[in-house]
């Protein structure tokens, strides 16, 4: 049998074919646009989202028997709000989780409604990205809107919806609304009665692998399977793609470097940071996670390549890099304001540390490093809660630079672990709906299973003490500027 997995991007949607060993048959992507309808708003219509997918799905499959489909499985965007009125219209663009308008909103709820009670309610307090601001601004700026609101969704549910019928979410995705009680797995009375909103407007919580429905008659017509292909819940992208690289399990760690860049640990425990610097989530396995995210990682060195020195050759920038740890450039890497471990939308990039003999070459440097050491920041509240991380993955287009990798590695003093496949969210979601469909008993037997580790980045202790005294001038810069911002 087979199992599809729909990784539901901010640029592209992402379709995975995978046999019941693992094995991927196929990978397509597809497109849709993103706007800016003012600056620092980002939005997508969710009819695109949908509609690349079915385009996607019927690509994906086109040369296999559809009729041995036997789940779809998710990951997709996280915190972004959806809306439907009660005749299943999308009543206004999805704001996205880059989306940085709420602003006030995120303060009313840190500084009025308090981060000791966010965080007694939802294990986290408010950040710019999450949905629960987006809701109280909606409910300000578009009453007529809000009050047609009879469903709210994420992102990857709305295809969920779109293709079962079924109004569900999973209790990863929700952790990053700031409307479940994380630790409980439930809607939070408290935050639905700040939000202005009731439980029927709210999705029915499932796990990540549970089964939500099957294909509707029509959708699975017009894509050749059969009715009783079921349709899983899923999981946020950063669960799923942990779920991929078999981060599951107690006190496993994956980093990733995608557009955002995240460090994500698993525990069987719930626990939460007291300063709230990490996000508490529930985990697609059915335990819980500690996250720490950075805005912007991949997407630095993107800006910097391609918008500033106008190249997309990487390799070609990389390769004169050879003196880490003594690279007297430093870049603070907050292009989009940062979440974890400052949640301030409005800090921003800046280089450091440049003199008449600084090369291009210091500078792209400078750009991975300056994301290395921010997300070393995340890992140290880790370290500060007892948690012993010794070797972590690495996932996402970043991570296919073997010198970003050996930075990692010795900035964090850990051991870098690379899978034979790595596909993120897509293989997260294909695996989750492999678990649904019983073909698997659980999704930390599969996530074990199919993380092949083929080669292993061990930290060089010379290096780790050069770049220990790197790492500690950086994290003087931003306390530094944060009141320039």
């Amino acid at each position: 049998m087979y199992y599809i997995g729909i990784d539901l991007g901010t640029s592209a949607v992402k379709l995975l074919l995978m046999e019941e060993s693992g094995k991927i048959c196929n990978i397509v992507s597809k497109e849709y646009p993103l706007y800016f309808p003012h600056p620092g708003w980002s939005e997508q219509n969710p009819e695109d989202w949908f509609t690349q997918s079915m385009e996607g799905m019927k690509e994906l499959t086109q040369d296999i028997d559809r009729k041995e489909i036997a789940g779809i499985g998710f990951g997709g965007q996280m915190h972004g709000l959806v809306t439907l009125d009660k005749n299943d219209q999308v009543i206004r663009p999805a704001i996205l989780w880059n989306d940085g308008r709420t602003q006030k909103e995120t303060e009313y709820l840190n500084n009025e409604i308090g981060k000791d009670k966010l965080s007694s309610y939802t294990a986290n307090i408010a950040f710019a990205g999450f949905t629960a601001p987006k809701i109280l601004w909606m409910r300000k700026n578009e009453p007529d809107k809000f009050a047609r609101i009879a469903k709210i969704m994420l992102p990857k549910d709305y295809l969920a919806y779109c293709l079962s019928g079924s109004f569900c979410t999973d209790v990863s995705d929700a952790s990053g609304m700031l409307l479940l009680d994380v630790k409980n797995r439930c809607w939070s009375k408290e935050m639905m009665e700040i939000c202005g909103v009731k439980e029927e407007q709210l999705p029915k919580l499932y796990e990540s692998w549970e089964v939500v429905g099957t294909l509707k008659k029509s959708i699975a017509e017009e894509l050749g399977f059969s009715e009783n292909v079921k349709v899983v819940a899923g999981a946020g992208d950063n669960a799923a793609a942990a779920v991929g690289t078999g981060t599951v399990g107690d006190g496993q760690c994956n980093i990733s470097l995608g557009t955002s860049g995240t460090i994500f640990i698993s525990s069987k425990d719930f626990g939460v940071d007291e300063n709230n610097a990490l996000h508490s989530f529930c985990h697609a396995d059915g335990s819980y996670h500690l996250m720490g995210c950075m805005l912007s990682a991949a997407s630095c060195n993107k800006w910097w390549a391609e918008d500033i020195l106008q190249t997309k050759d990487y390799a070609a920038e990389q390769a004169p890099i050879s003196r880490l740890g003594e690279n007297p450039v430093f870049f603070l890497p907050y292009l989009m304001g940062e979440r974890s471990p400052h949640n301030n939308p409005d800090a921003r990039g800046v280089f450091f540390g440049m003199s008449m003999d600084t090369t291009r070459a210091d500078m792209t440097q400078a750009v991975l490093e300056g994301v290395a050491f921010g997300l070393r920041d995340s890992l140290e509240v880790a370290r500060k809660l007892g948690i012993n991380i010794q070797c972590t993955k690495i996932c996402g287009g970043g991570a296919k630079s073997p010198l970003w990798k050996k930075i990692i590695a010795n900035v964090m003093n850990l051991k870098v672990d690379v899978l034979q496949v790595e596909e993120g969210p897509s293989m997260g979601g294909a695996m989750l709906a492999a678990v649904g469909c019983g073909a698997y008993p659980d999704v930390e037997t599969i996530g074990k299973k199919m993380a092949y580790v083929v080669d292993t980045v061990e930290p060089d202790q010379e290096l780790v003490a050069k770049y220990e005294e790197r790492y500690q001038k950086f994290r003087k810069l931003y306390p530094v500027m944060k009141g320039l911002f």
